[in-house]
């Protein structure tokens, strides 16, 4: 008696951990499809913006440039790092470049893009900062009341 209760008892048990191991793994690939997707947008983006900001006079110097720093946390100095769509020159003078492929993003005073910019400027040693909006084939050169660009 007791085992014939068992049995389907620990069938359904096995059928429903796979029908969840099931659901989980097409959910992972969902999430890594949907990172592709972006990564390929951020990159066909990106290229599109090395044709805008040649246009409008800028030499390409570095793509996907990484600034490393360090901060304070509580007395513990902790190392982090930001990284930069472009670097790029203007005559002498020598820019991060940010490019922005949504229509949300290439507003400059957007919190999280203004914040990304003001990072630009603390890490890289350049001029001052541009946002390409690839939405409006636009280069904004961004300034802030206390940057080097000013």
């Amino acid at each position: 008696m007791l085992e014939e209760i068992i049995v389907p008892i620990l069938l359904a048990f096995f059928g429903l951990t796979l029908l969840s191991l099931w659901g989980w793994w097409r959910s992972l690939g969902r999430i890594r499809r949907g990172n592709q997707h972006r990564q390929k947008k951020a990159l066909r983006g990106e290229q599109h913006a090395e044709r805008v900001l040649r246009r409008h006079g800028y030499r390409v110097l570095e793509r996907q440039v990484t600034g490393r720093w360090s901060m304070r946390i509580d007395g513990k100095e902790v190392s982090v790092h930001s990284r930069a769509d472009l670097i790029v020159q203007k005559g002498r003078h020598t820019y991060i470049a940010e490019v922005k492929t949504g229509s949300e993003a290439p507003d400059p005073s957007k919190p999280a893009t203004r914040r990304q910019l003001l990072e630009y400027l603390h890490v890289f040693p350049v001029r001052g900062v541009l946002l390409v909006d690839m939405v409006a084939k636009r280069v904004h050169e961004v300034h802030f009341g206390f940057d080097r660009s000013s």
